[in-house]
């Protein structure tokens, strides 16, 4: 029987599929561009929904947007965003759908500018994850100062739905900071992880 201490959101009693998500998704740093474009685009997806919901869709979404590649969604014609809105397997929200077409050209550019996203958005952590000692759900914050200040740079490049909760959604998501709570056994393997991270990629 699994007897691991858990988030209560990534519990045994949860969504096995959120579970999953928790066990070996959540708070792993990442290092892949097309990774962060596809958590963009689902955390704005998000907005105003659970994580569930979006969770649920996530094969759609990987369908509908090209396994998340910005080069292929940068490229959306009008005629592709009205085929989305009729699209039953995402959410069929035209400034949701708007907004990652969008967001998969500022991406490009960024990239562009900074040879990466992943070198661009590590910048707001000084380029390792941050491991926080949350004893409790409640104690995690919405937003921080450096969620504020990502948040207001995307937001300068072109992005939308990126509000500064949006994305500690996605730095948390990303591995950025280590928002497990202490007791659960995630917290320590990821601890773990910061301790030897490398701010340049191997």
């Amino acid at each position: 029987m699994d007897k691991k201490s858990r988030c209560p959101w990534g519990s045994l009693d949860s969504d096995p599929l959120m579970r999953g998500y928790h066990d070996s998704e959540w708070g792993v740093p990442v290092r892949n561009d097309q990774r962060h474009f596809e958590f963009l685009l689902l955390e704005g997806a998000q907005a105003g929904l659970s994580w569930s919901t979006i969770l649920h869709r996530r094969t759609g979404y990987a369908r509908a947007f090209r396994q998340f590649d910005p080069t292929k969604v940068a490229r959306f014609t009008r005629s592709r965003i009205r085929q989305l809105t009729l699209d039953s397997s995402i959410i069929r929200n035209r400034r949701k759908i708007e907004s990652a077409v969008r967001n998969a050209k500022a991406f490009l550019a960024i990239q562009t500018e900074f040879g990466s996203f992943d070198s661009y958005a590590w910048k707001f952590v000084d380029g390792k994850p941050r491991t926080n000692r949350w004893r409790t759900w409640r104690d995690i914050p919405a937003t921080t100062p450096e969620s504020d200040a990502f948040s207001e740079d995307l937001q300068d490049r072109g992005f939308s739905f990126v509000g500064s909760t949006i994305i500690y959604a996605h730095m948390q998501a990303v591995g950025m900071v280590n928002d497990h709570v202490v007791g659960c056994y995630r917290h320590r393997e990821l601890s773990r992880i910061a301790e030897r991270w490398s701010p340049t990629p191997a």
